[in-house]
């Protein structure tokens, strides 16, 4: 969903994060992971973040969640500061972190308890949409065991998207998927984006999925981690990783990505 330059600038600013630096240990020791980024994410984009490992990415998807804070810089959701964690923002994972003492229709139901005001009926009707919107709802009283992996993350995404959170942040979500399953949710995600217009800001070191995904990808170098260059996907939905059209695009990011890595090798060297 790509909108004209002319309607660009008239969509709303969902997230805001200005010269935002972090740094992990002191003196000798420490490590800056993120240095200076400053980064606006649309009200309905998708946006994602590329780079290789230590490039500080998962660290800026952490601090969005507030689930770390920043050492420096200004972070905003809808122009008010995040200091916190709380239901605007959801958080998926490479791994689903599913509750295995409890079914699926439960999993999604302890999503719920972050939106208040709701009653025990209208949560199970909440619950059961979203496992309809994911394709789980004749798996609803079966166990975590007894799910495929894909199964699995469909349900997280599930529980993720129950609260009705604004921004939905993805830390590789289909990582360690078989390259089968993550085609499937890559049409699934798609199709739940363009349902839903949620906010997304995903991670991954997978340039074709990024391309595949993004209406923007986002491209990150390591030590300390910067924003080095940004590509917008202007491509119709829904998108074929397989496409040719796609292929081109990732072609691109990863000669770039892989003259960024070297930049930075030759940083360190020196």
């Amino acid at each position: 969903m790509t909108l004209p330059p002319e309607l660009q600038n008239a969509v709303a600013t969902k997230l805001s994060l200005k010269n935002v630096s972090k740094q992990f240990g002191t003196g000798a020791r420490g490590v800056l992971a993120l240095d200076r980024v400053s980064l606006e994410v649309g009200e309905a984009e998708f946006v994602c973040l590329v780079g290789p490992s230590g490039c500080g990415k998962s660290t800026l998807l952490n601090i969005i969640a507030g689930l770390e804070h920043s050492d420096g810089g200004e972070v905003l959701a809808d122009g008010e500061p995040i200091t916190a964690p709380g239901r605007a923002r959801m958080m998926m994972f490479q791994e689903p972190a599913l509750f295995p003492w409890l079914d699926v229709m439960s999993n999604v139901l302890f999503g719920l308890k972050l939106k208040p005001g709701l009653g025990r009926k209208e949560r199970k009707e909440v619950a059961q949409f979203y496992l309809r919107l994911v394709g789980l709802e004749r798996f609803q009283h079966s166990y975590i065991h007894e799910l495929s992996g894909g199964m699995k993350q469909r349900v997280a995404l599930a529980r993720a998207l129950a609260p009705n959170p604004r921004v939905l942040l993805m830390d590789e979500p289909f990582a360690a998927l078989d390259a089968l399953t993550r085609e499937q949710l890559y049409g699934d995600l798609q199709r739940i984006w363009k349902e839903r217009k949620k906010t997304i800001v995903f991670v991954t070191h997978n340039v074709r999925e990024a391309a595949c995904l993004g209406d923007r990808v986002v491209l990150f170098s390591p030590h300390p981690g910067r924003i080095r260059e940004e590509f917008k996907i202007d491509l119709p939905r829904p998108r074929d990783i397989n496409s040719v059209e796609l292929a081109r695009y990732s072609t691109v990011i990863t000669a770039a990505l892989k003259g960024y890595a070297k930049g930075s090798e030759a940083e360190v060297s020196e």
